[in-house]
């Protein structure tokens, strides 16, 4: 929105900063940060009021979650999500379609996730909604990204080659390399967003654990985005252009302000937990991000960690089917170590340190051709 300010500059004024990407990108972030740390402490007691025996507890999670844990409000998603929103509407230009999808798919499955923490803290238990409610709405909203992303990528602008990428998949290191899935790209990228979600969901059980690889993530998604819609980078460096994505900065850099703002509260010992409402909103945005950006196989890379616990859940559950067995002590797997003897905060600066390499890694695959 403040982007249209630049329309009352003559080129040399502070106006002019307006069209710049990267001086929007530092407006969000410190719009989302200061909105992060004026608002949280108020929407904490809000929540505590509210929610008079906090976040129940899994009963056959760590015992020391029972101890520690027990009464702490959820729903701090909504500050995150808050944050998020109010800061991409009011720096991003909305005239962008990707900037649209993103924060569609953040909203909806933010709504969500707030409809099943809203049903664990009035009931008082850890099931809420069933899966198969959770999954198949998220599947229909993934749906609706999905195809809304092939019509974005099928627009073409004079001279560009978008209409190439519509219906394709973008393979990371190999030069040019564009698999046609046609229709087929529909049901991949409602797996790609409905997988992130859940994934990044699975990994939110302890203090400050989701938030850091999430904030990584989407900074690294955020560059990526630039990177993707500018041409002279794209030539450079010889990645698919897909026009428009540059926007998408915007709402990294507001993702990563108001993720901090929400670390200040959710640092160990946590005075709030995201809960469902900012896990499966942040997974979800950047499994879209991915899908617009055409980087959806380097998600699996740089989201490296999420793709590891929710495989741990997996393989749990399966094997256990199977043998009657476990594989590992407690799945996710950050709570077999916390039963191997793992302190909390161990696990979580290790799990942030892994987040780190991965990132790096993922970023590499620009320049690796």
């Amino acid at each position: 929105m403040l982007y249209f300010l630049n329309e009352l500059s003559d080129g040399g004024d502070i106006f002019n900063l307006f069209r710049y990407i990267t001086f929007r990108a530092g407006g969000a972030f410190l719009t989302a940060l200061v909105f992060g740390f004026v608002f949280g402490r108020p929407l904490i007691n809000f929540l505590k009021r509210k929610q008079i025996k906090g976040q129940p507890i899994r009963e056959d999670g760590p015992e020391s979650h029972i101890l520690t844990k027990a009464g702490t409000p959820t729903m701090g998603g909504l500050l995150i999500l808050s944050a998020l929103l109010v800061s991409t509407l009011c720096w991003a230009r909305l005239d962008h379609g990707f900037v649209w999808l993103v924060l569609f798919v953040t909203a909806a499955f933010g709504i969500i996730g707030f409809a099943d923490d809203y049903a664990k803290v009035t009931k008082q238990t850890a099931a809420g909604l069933s899966g198969r409610l959770r999954l198949g709405i998220g599947f229909l909203i993934a749906a609706v990204a999905a195809v809304w992303a092939m019509y974005l990528h099928g627009l073409t602008d004079a001279g560009s080659e978008d209409a190439a990428l519509a219906g394709r998949l973008a393979v990371p290191v190999f030069k040019d390399a564009l698999l046609n899935l046609g229709i087929f790209f529909v049901p991949f990228a409602m797996i790609v967003i409905v997988g992130a979600a859940n994934a990044v969901n699975m990994t939110d059980g302890l203090d400050g654990l989701a938030i850091m690889p999430v904030m990584i993530a989407g900074g690294s998604f955020g560059i990526i985005a630039y990177v993707v819609g500018r041409t002279d980078f794209t030539q450079y460096l010889d990645v698919h252009y897909v026009a428009g994505t540059g926007e998408i900065t915007i709402f990294a850099a507001a993702l990563i302000g108001g993720g901090l703002g929400f670390l200040w509260y959710n640092a160990p010992p946590a005075a709030v937990f995201m809960g469902d409402t900012g896990s499966l909103a942040l997974g979800g945005a950047l499994g879209a991000i991915a899908v617009a950006t055409k980087h959806e196989i380097v998600l699996a890379i740089i989201g490296g960690l999420f793709v590891v616990e929710a495989l741990s859940v997996i393989i749990q559950v399966a094997y256990f089917k199977r043998t009657g067995k476990r594989v590992f002590l407690m799945a996710p797997i950050h709570h077999h170590f916390e039963k191997l003897g793992w302190a909390e905060p161990q696990i979580v600066i290790r799990f942030w340190i892994i987040s780190v390499i991965l990132a790096i890694i993922g970023l590499a695959t620009l320049k690796l051709r």
